[in-house]
Order: structure tokens, then sequence, then C-alpha cells
């Protein structure tokens, strides 16, 4: 199982962005934190499975995971 860690942030017109430092270009939006992790897990799927299909090997290769980072204060 792959598991990597989301990186969120709240953009200033109020949207949430997401990222996954490890998938380099693998990005989210969502008008919630939650909607931006989903969207974010969904995009790491794809992106892990095209890696796949190119013959390249995905870090930790296997499902993913994606692991929300603690709220800051």
């Amino acid at each position: 199982m792959s598991v990597y860690q989301a990186q969120v942030e709240q953009d200033e017109d109020g949207r949430w962005s997401s990222w996954i430092e490890e998938l380099p270009g693998c990005a989210a939006w969502g008008h919630s934190r939650q909607e931006a992790l989903v969207s974010l897990a969904d995009a790491a799927t794809a992106y892990v499975a095209d890696m796949i299909v190119a013959g390249q090997m995905p870090p930790n290769e296997g499902d993913v995971v994606i692991r929300e980072p603690m709220p800051t204060q």
C-alpha cells in the first residue's frame, strides 16, 4: 500500500489547495478542506495508475492512501 502525505492550505479566495510532493504535479482543490482531500485522493489514484501504464515505478507502488496532515491552529 502506498501512503502519501497530503499538503493542504487555504487560498486567499477561500478555496483549499492540496498536493502531494512525492508525486510532482499531482494537485487538486476544493471549496472545503475535505473536498480538496477527496479530489486529491482521486487525482493521486489516476496519477499512480498512469505511471504504471507508462512502465514507471511510482513511489511505494500499490493502493493509494492519503494521510491528512494535522490541522494547524
